[in-house]
């Protein structure tokens, strides 16, 4: 009988993993990922590489007491170690890659978030890391914040392969799908191949609920109180049915004619904040074809444990999904200054782990080149 893993695969649901580290890739822990657990993906943001290389380990040690020696800034240093982390495991999944057509086996590689405001340093960013890394399967990751939306046209128009990232709402992601199509038909009106591009929308849950359940619990009432962790995984299903309205488009389908390939939503996020809530609910909640759910190793460990799939969980629930938006609504919970504080917070943590592993890895810089000469 196939385990939970094999299910989610086999309803149509590509598992990517939500972590990367040098440990990760250099002690077989990705390949066993690959091979024993449906993995066939991998996404990174600044928080997990913060979490890999200031965590104070020693995998990154000869490479940055080179760095040092060298005389690179932090921001190179934390570059150099990102993208060959990135490489590397782009070289593990490419069996994947060449097994789907390309659609799976892809990693992800975050901009600077610091530009997330920044159209113009958004995409000089998003086009020297599709350089450095020069492997097809990677995924630029541009937030969807306004002035990314315009930088994930242009990146897709030059040929660049996209990972959305924070996307919170239903109407930016139907404006990250808008994008997507605009860079498409600039990429087909100059000639290019779009079979060779890529894109996913990620699609952002578990936030919501942190924020809406703090909300609720500030009302208080029974009404209130019952609507509690419902929010993030209707939200999620009602985004998916703007994406089945995007699909269905003359504008989507010429494109696809063209050799275009869907922008995928990818459930991310997955992770449940509350531990009041099953460890599985937001992998349970979220199957339909066609889709992916990347997974943080402690949320993929309690799938493969004891997750319940069942198949499509998605379709059918839209009017159950948009009643439970309305119930918020009605109780003052406003829907729009919830996601507005969801961008501005996932932004921000973004920036400030950032920052953070630009310190950590300044630090050990700094001290390693006292030590010039004593290997």
């Amino acid at each position: 009988m196939a385990g939970p893993l094999r299910q989610l695969s086999e309803h149509g649901v590509s598992i990517w993993l939500d972590h990367l580290s040098r440990e990760r890739l250099t002690g077989g822990g990705l390949e066993a990922a690959l091979r024993d657990r449906e993995v066939v993906g991998v996404t990174t943001n600044p928080s997990i590489f913060h979490q890999a290389i200031a965590g104070g380990g020693s995998a990154y040690d000869t490479d940055l007491h080179d760095l040092a020696l060298r005389g690179v800034t932090a921001e190179e240093a934390v570059r150099a170690l990102t993208t060959a982390d990135v490489r590397s495991a782009a070289d593990l999944l490419r069996p994947v890659y060449q097994r789907t057509d390309g659609h799976d086996g892809r990693i992800s590689l975050e901009v600077d978030p610091r530009f997330a405001h920044d159209t113009d340093a958004t995409l000089a960013e998003a086009r020297h890391l599709w350089w450095t890394v020069d492997r097809p399967n990677l995924l630029i990751k541009i937030p969807a914040t306004p002035a990314g939306l315009p930088a994930i046209s242009a990146a897709i128009a030059e040929g660049i392969s996209v990972n959305v990232t924070l996307i919170f709402s239903i109407d930016r992601y139907r404006a990250v799908a808008d994008a997507y199509l605009t860079g498409l038909e600039r990429a087909l009106a100059d000639g290019r191949d779009l079979s060779t591009l890529e894109s996913v929308a990620s699609f952002f849950v578990s936030r919501m609920d942190t924020e809406v359940d703090r909300r609720l619990e500030e009302v208080g009432t029974p009404q209130a109180l019952d609507l509690l962790g419902r929010a993030g995984l209707a939200n999620a299903r009602l985004a998916y049915q703007a994406h089945e309205e995007v699909v269905r488009s003359q504008r989507w389908q010429a494109l696809q004619a063209a050799g275009a390939n869907v922008q995928r939503m990818l459930w991310t996020s997955t992770s449940t904040k509350n531990p009041a809530y099953p460890d599985t609910l937001y992998v349970s909640g979220l199957v339909v074809p066609g889709t992916i759910n990347t997974l943080p190793p402690q949320t993929l460990d309690a799938v493969a444990d004891h997750g319940e799939i069942q198949p499509d969980t998605v379709r059918g629930t839209y009017e159950q999904s948009a009643g439970v938006l309305s119930a918020l609504a009605e109780l003052g919970i406003d829907y729009d200054e919830v996601v507005a504080l969801l961008e501005e917070q996932g932004v921000g943590a973004f920036e400030k782990a950032w920052s953070s592993l630009l310190d950590s890895v300044e630090a050990s810089l700094t001290r390693l080149r006292g030590t010039r000469g004593t290997r």
